[in-house]
């Protein structure tokens, strides 16, 4: 049974910073990523890694960073320089023989 478990969110001051992990469960995905969604907004893809390469968002380049450790089956997103736009429900995402799974989602508030 594939599963995706996220934690790391929280409550935290414009500025601040934020590391969420996603333990991987079931399956070796081929990616991983985050996604967001705040409230009365789509859910948007924040940033991917598949093998060496990675992806993220206009808005959270040079703040964001994703990393993956291969060995514990757990993708990471580790967040600087947090503002309150960067508030919404983080999800985990792992794709494998192109269907994606979905975490629960964690919280990430971000106050000014």
């Amino acid at each position: 049974q594939v599963n995706l478990v996220e934690s790391g969110g929280g409550l935290v001051q414009a500025g601040g910073s934020l590391r969420l992990s996603c333990a991987a469960s079931g399956s070796i995905f081929s990616r991983m990523g985050w996604h967001r969604q705040a409230p009365g907004k789509q859910r948007e893809l924040v940033a991917r890694i598949a093998g060496d390469a990675t992806y993220y968002a206009d808005s959270v380049k040079g703040r964001f960073t994703i990393s993956r450790d291969n060995a514990k089956n757990t993708v990471y997103l580790q967040m600087n320089s947090l503002k309150p736009e960067d508030t919404a429900v983080y999800y985990c995402v792992g794709t494998v023989q192109g269907r994606d799974y979905w975490g629960q989602g964690t919280q990430v508030t971000v106050s000014s």
